[in-house]
């Protein structure tokens, strides 16, 4: 059996299935650069401490490394420093290392340590060629990138932008493995009932047969909240039609305004946690997500197919092409085209895609199949 090393920042709740199906198929232990309280989460984008309300650390191995940076943070590059990682590379006899992305320190320093160790390194992130980058930027990563993505011996994308990423700085194609982007289905799906549906419905006096347009995440600028209210509020269709969000942020006052302004019937759900989603997908009709390109996903959208729920996504959206390309189990929405989003919002609200389509959609981007391409490279990579 396999052993290998995973190098990730925190616990994500994303995460967390993945490594417990791994765990079922290697020797997986994982390294965690730092812990993450309430407060370093709240610099996120939701404006309060939170924790996540699942569990993240059972049914695999895992260890916290020591952070000696001066200020730790989550997202900073020098906010993660974790020098012992190379002995606890040396000492576990691994046969694998797996990083995801290279964003931090910490992450750089397990690259350097598995390179000069002579341990066959993966890495797994969504980056895309969407996101905004200067023209500096852009020439830089044009020289350096073909070369330093060759440190890695296999490459695991989670989606199509995520692909032509490395097919742009001409990363091999035999070293790409597919490995999407996922959210555990089994357990949104089973959560999101009949019952959850008509108890959140009732209790914001939402009729039966009114439809209900749903926004998820945190309320920051980049995600474009505002959108959905002023698509919502061009509709033209015989049913009345609520905006239900579920989330919190700095736009939380503005979005209120502007629903009042255009009359538009306002459901604040303010943060839900982990455990309060399912229900809020269960009660709505369809998820809106109208972000930029610094949306290199969208997991609300897996959550959401995985609930049974069509999406609109903006073009922008990383996941979009995935999910919602093909209309199978949604639609796109060029960004920032309220007319056009406001339509294509109609359409998927009164002619939804079928159920069983979207299920399929769900399990194309899989648990099982995240792990199944991870375990394929790892093959791969021990084997050349």
């Amino acid at each position: 059996m396999l052993r290998i090393a995973v190098v990730v920042s925190h616990p994500i709740q994303y995460y967390a299935p993945i490594f417990r199906e791994l765990a079922a198929h290697v020797d997986l232990k994982v390294f965690y650069t730092q812990q993450a309280t309430g407060e370093k989460l709240a610099t996120g984008g939701f404006g309060m401490p939170y924790l996540w309300d699942v569990d993240l650390l059972s049914g695999y191995e895992y260890r916290y490394l020591t952070n000696i940076a001066r200020t730790p943070d989550l997202a900073a590059f020098w906010g993660s420093d974790t020098p012992d990682i190379g002995s606890e590379l040396k000492c576990g006899h691994f046969d694998v290392v797996l990083v995801f992305g290279w964003y931090l320190k910490s992450l750089m320093q397990a690259i350097i340590a598995a390179k000069q160790q002579r341990l066959p390194l993966m890495v797994r992130g969504d980056s895309h060629l969407m996101s905004p980058r200067s023209i500096l930027t852009r020439v830089t990563k044009a020289m350096v990138y073909p070369s330093f993505l060759r440190l890695f011996d296999a490459a695991l994308y989670v989606g199509r932008y995520s692909r032509q990423y490395y097919e742009h700085y001409r990363y091999p194609d035999s070293r790409l493995f597919f490995s999407p982007h996922c959210v555990d289905n089994a357990w949104f799906e089973s959560r999101a009932t009949g019952a959850a549906r008509s108890e959140l419905r009732g209790a914001l006096g939402i009729g039966a047969h009114e439809k209900v347009a749903l926004f998820a995440g945190k309320l920051v600028p980049f995600k474009r909240p505002i959108d959905l209210v002023e698509a919502v509020a061009k509709l033209n269709i015989d049913r009345r039609v609520h905006v239900m969000i579920a989330g919190s942020g700095v736009l939380e006052s503005a979005i209120r305004v502007r629903a009042s302004a255009l009359g538009v019937s306002l459901h604040m759900l303010g943060f839900q946690n982990q455990s309060q989603m399912p229900r809020a997908y269960a009660a709505a009709d369809a998820l809106v997500l109208s972000s930029t390109s610094r949306e290199t996903w969208g997991l609300v959208a897996n959550e959401a197919l995985a609930c049974g729920l069509p999406i609109v996504v903006s073009d922008a959206v990383g996941c979009a092409p995935d999910l919602a390309g093909d209309g199978v189990a949604g639609a796109i929405a060029p960004i920032g085209d309220i007319d056009s989003l406001s339509q294509t919002i109609a359409r998927v609200l009164v002619a939804p895609p079928a159920p069983a389509a979207m299920r399929r959609r769900s399990r194309e981007y899989s648990v099982e199949r995240a792990v199944s391409g991870i375990c394929e490279a790892a093959e791969f990579v021990c084997g050349r």
